[in-house]
C-alpha cells in the first residue's frame, strides 16, 4: 500500500514537471549560471580549475536543488492541492517518499548535464572510477531529495517561505556536500578510498528518509 502511493505522488509530481519544464527552464540555466561565474572567478589557471571542479559541481547542484524543493512544493499550494493531499485517506509518509523520489529523478537528470558541463568547462575527468562517481551522485542525490522533500513543506508557509526554508536545508546539507565532494574527487582522481565517504552518505540517505517518515505527517498539517 504504502509503495503504491509513493509511486502515485511521484508519478504526479514528474508530470507536472514534464508538463512545465521547470528544470529546463530555470534550474538548469542557474546551475550553468553559476558554473561560469565560479570560473570566471577562480582565473584562467587549468590546474586550479581541475582541482576545484568537485567542489564546484556539487554547490551548483545544492543551490539548483533548493529551487527545484521549492517548485515541488509551490504548485501544490497555488491551486489548493497542498490541502488535499492533507485530508487525503493515504499515508503522509507516502506524500514524503514520493515527493523524494520525483526530486531524486529530477535531480539526477539534471546532475547528468551538469556534469558533462563541468567536465567541459574545467576538465573533470569522468574515466577513472566511473561507477564510484554515478553511486556518489545517486547516494548524495537522495540524501538532498529527502531533506528539501521533508522542509519544502515549510516554504509554503507565508511567515516562513523567504528566510525559514534555505537556513534548514543548507546546514543540513552540509555533511551531503562534504562527502559527496570528497567521493567525487577521489572518483576521478583514481586515487581510490572513497568507500567511506559513499558509506557516510549511505548513513545520512537512511537517518534523513527514516526522520521524514517520521515527522513529515506533523510538517505537513503545520
Amino acid at each position: 500500500m504504502l509503495a503504491r502511493q509513493t509511486m502515485a505522488i511521484a508519478g504526479k509530481d514528474l508530470t507536472i514537471e514534464i508538463r512545465g519544464r521547470y528544470a529546463v527552464g530555470a534550474v538548469l540555466p542557474f546551475a550553468a549560471t553559476l558554473l561560469i561565474a565560479f570560473g570566471l572567478s577562480l582565473g584562467p589557471g587549468r590546474t586550479l580549475l581541475q582541482t576545484t571542479a568537485p567542489g564546484l559541481l556539487w554547490l551548483a547542484v545544492l543551490f539548483a536543488s533548493v529551487l527545484a524543493f521549492r517548485q515541488s512544493y509551490q504548485s501544490e499550494g497555488e491551486d489548493g492541492a497542498l490541502e488535499g493531499l492533507l485530508l487525503a485517506p493515504i499515508d503522509k509518509a507516502a506524500v514524503f517518499l514520493g515527493k523524494a523520489a520525483a526530486v531524486t529523478v529530477e535531480l539526477l537528470a539534471l546532475e547528468l548535464a551538469v556534469v558533462l558541463m563541468v567536465a567541459g568547462l574545467f576538465g573533470l575527468s569522468l574515466g577513472s572510477d566511473p561507477l564510484v562517481l554515478a553511486t556518489a551522485f545517486v547516494l548524495g542525490t537522495i540524501g538532498l531529495a529527502a531533506v528539501g522533500s521533508l522542509f519544502g513543506v515549510l516554504s509554503e508557509s507565508p511567515r516562513a517561505r523567504e528566510a525559514v526554508f534555505p537556513l534548514l536545508v543548507l546546514p543540513l546539507a552540509t555533511p551531503i556536500l562534504v562527502a559527496g565532494v570528497r567521493a567525487t574527487a577521489l572518483a576521478t582522481s583514481g586515487r581510490g578510498g572513497a568507500g567511506s565517504w559513499l558509506g557516510l552518505l549511505l548513513a545520512f540517505d537512511a537517518a534523513f528518509l527514516a526522520a521524514g517518515t517520521l515527522v513529515f505527517a506533523h510538517l505537513l498539517e503545520d
